[in-house]
């Protein structure tokens, strides 16, 4: 007989065979929300008589009847919810092009919301933006029950049944009491659409609840870093809300701020470019709202910016829940927020009053069209260029203002002379020379005035237009955030830890600007006795100015530093024309002289009570005098 020999071939193959069994009995182990399920299942009886009330027809044994009781102790009329094969930590995604939305069983809200055209802090990563992951936010019902539980939607475990209607998709997550009995949350999501519809529903629910009080609506946010300064994202992460027919208001800046507010139609949750945003169609009565700063120190707290709260009542009806929401999950685009016709546009902060209307209804659409046709940068060169030309008869006013008193200058220095010990006298003698010689002192300021509004109208546009965002120029890789050229190896207080290269450009400028009208201001306008030394200040602000503008403006988008180089330097060239090419001092001064020959213009009612008040003081003067 031949002997047997070890075959290593068989071992290897035992081996096998007995590692792929254990993989296969380990990868159909249940999980634990199974086995709780399944425990859960047992314990609900049949003969209980609140189970057979609430329509359950789950059988257990004998011995499970203690466990059932301490199971409806914990979840009362709903205990039901946890016996579903839905009881499981799963979840169901809608999407289109534009949003994708997760939505948790536990809880039956959004646990993920990812903008799928926009990236994170740098073009290119592949990161996409999420407003919503790692559980930072909350949307929870407290429900009171007829049983005196209360309970916590965000506890609970939702059925959920995903369908379709033509290109709409269609989720209803159910928190069931029975089959016939439930709450439900209703999500329809659109093509191409960041709006979704979103209904809060229940079913027979008035014998289970409460319904003497509202529910209670819970949204909490925890507002995710999603740029490259998180200290600039967050000067822009706020709370708006609409409330009592049309009325808007926001809290956000500073630490932590509560308010009430009466009549809410919506809550939004604004990330500087990106907003989460609840509306419904039914005002809340009363919604209390919360925002904590979480940015203490801008180096170390990167990952959040800021944690919101809204406390919302939702009414019965007839015993009965109906309340007809929307979500939005997107960019903070004017005119993409404008579309909806809810007013939502007024989370964009483009500054108010005249300010507002001036970003709205001027450079927004002005803007909008540059940038159809050309690249980001180069729009706002353009149209940096076309306001300054519109602004250009503003600024030559300015300038003609300035010629005129200072071909006046000697005359206003003989009056001061004169009457150098007559300080009321003096005023009364130069006015009389302006009004003679048709020259208004104001007229340098008012254009300046009229510049300012369009000035702050600007200062607030550029932060705002999501346009920008990842968009480059010249060395700058982001128009939306600062340009850094180079990275320092310290911190400097107020500065940071970076040089941007366009506020020093614009710093410059302003600096150029500034010694140029400063001059042309100190030569047209006598120094007065008896007044502080105005020529020191003046000169000091040309040196000032400069340097907080390269301070404030080291870390803001570097489209709004594009804008003022562009700007100032734009108006330096065209202060240069005016002064060399365009005013004539001989003709001014001739004109002038012509003025005096003719009859004075008729003084203003304004100038005529200035003259009277300083003719009254001058003497009540003269009368102390005599007295002494």
């Amino acid at each position: 007989m031949e002997e047997k020999k070890f075959d290593p071939n068989s071992l290897i193959g035992f081996v096998l065979i007995f590692g792929i069994l254990l993989w296969i009995m380990y990868q159909n182990k249940p999980s634990e929300a199974e086995l709780a399920a399944e425990k859960t299942k047992k314990e609900l009886v049949v003969k209980d008589p609140k189970a057979q009330e609430n329509g359950a027809k789950i059988s257990a044994t004998e011995g499970d009847t203690l466990q059932l009781a301490q199971l409806q102790k914990t979840l009362g009329s709903f205990a039901y919810s946890a016996t579903l094969p839905s009881a499981k930590d799963e979840f169901t995604t809608i999407e289109n092009k534009l949003v994708k939305l997760t939505i948790a069983n536990k809880g039956g809200y959004i646990v993920d919301a990812t903008l799928k055209e926009f990236e994170r802090t740098k073009k290119g990563s592949g990161q996409l933006v999420q407003l919503i992951k790692d559980n930072n936010a909350q949307f929870n019902l407290q429900l009171a029950t007829v049983d005196n539980h209360t309970l916590n939607t965000k506890d609970l475990y939702f059925e959920p049944t995903l369908t379709k209607n033509g290109e709409d998709q269609i989720l209803t997550m159910k928190l069931k009491a029975s089959e016939k009995t439930y709450l439900v949350y209703k999500y329809v999501l659109k093509a191409n659409d960041y709006m979704l519809d979103f209904d809060i529903q229940s079913q027979g629910l008035n014998t289970v609840l409460k319904t003497d009080k509202p529910l209670q609506l819970e949204w909490d946010f925890k507002t995710f870093a999603n740029e490259k300064s998180v200290s600039y994202e967050n000067r822009y992460t706020e709370l708006y809300f609409e409330y009592e027919d049309g009325k808007k208001d926001y809290l956000g800046q500073g630490e932590d701020k509560t308010e009430t507010a009466e009549e809410v139609s919506y809550v939004a949750y604004k990330q500087h470019f990106f907003s989460s945003i609840l509306l419904t169609s039914t005002p809340f009565k009363t919604t209390e709202l919360h925002s904590n700063n979480l940015v203490k120190d801008s180096n170390v707290d990167t990952i959040f910016t800021k944690q919101f709260k809204a406390v919302m009542p939702i009414a019965f009806k007839n015993g009965e829940i109906d309340q007809k929401m929307n979500w939005f999950y997107g960019p903070t685009d004017y005119k993409l927020l404008k579309s909806y016709d809810r007013n939502l546009e007024d989370i964009v902060a483009l500054g108010w009053g005249i300010f507002g209307w001036i970003n709205k209804f001027l450079f927004i659409p002005a803007y909008g069209f540059l940038s159809m046709f050309i690249s980001q940068g180069w729009a706002i060169v353009l149209f940096t260029i076309l306001v300054k030309l519109v602004m250009s008869p503003v600024t030559y006013k300015s300038f003609l203002s300035q010629a005129k008193m200072k071909v006046l200058r000697p005359e206003i220095t003989e009056i001061g002379e004169k009457y150098k010990d007559e300080p009321m006298k003096k005023q009364q003698e130069t006015m009389k020379l302006y009004n003679k010689a048709g020259v208004n002192p104001m007229a340098g300021c008012v254009p300046g005035l009229l510049q300012m509004p369009v000035f702050y109208a600007l200062f607030q546009l550029f932060p705002a237009l999501i346009q920008l965002r990842h968009e480059g120029f010249l060395w700058a890789n982001d128009l939306s955030s600062f340009d850094s050229v180079y990275k320092l190896p310290f911190h400097v207080p107020a500065y940071g830890d970076h040089i941007s290269l366009f506020p020093i450009l614009a710093s410059i400028a302003i600096f150029f600007y500034m010694r140029m009208t400063t001059g042309d201001q100190q030569m047209a306008t006598p120094q007065q006795e008896g007044m502080p030394d105005m020529a020191k200040m003046m000169k000091m602000m040309v040196y000032i100015s400069p340097l907080m503008m390269l301070f404030f403006f080291n870390s803001y988008a570097s489209g709004l530093s594009l804008y003022y180089f562009i700007s100032n330097t734009i108006t330096i060239g065209i202060m240069l024309v005016i002064k060399n090419y365009i005013i004539d001092s001989d003709k001014i001064h001739a004109e002038i002289q012509e003025n005096k020959k003719k009859e004075p213009k008729k003084q203003s009612k304004f100038q005529q009570k200035l003259q009277e008040a300083m003719a009254q003081q001058e003497a009540m003067k003269a009368q102390q005098n005599k007295k002494k």
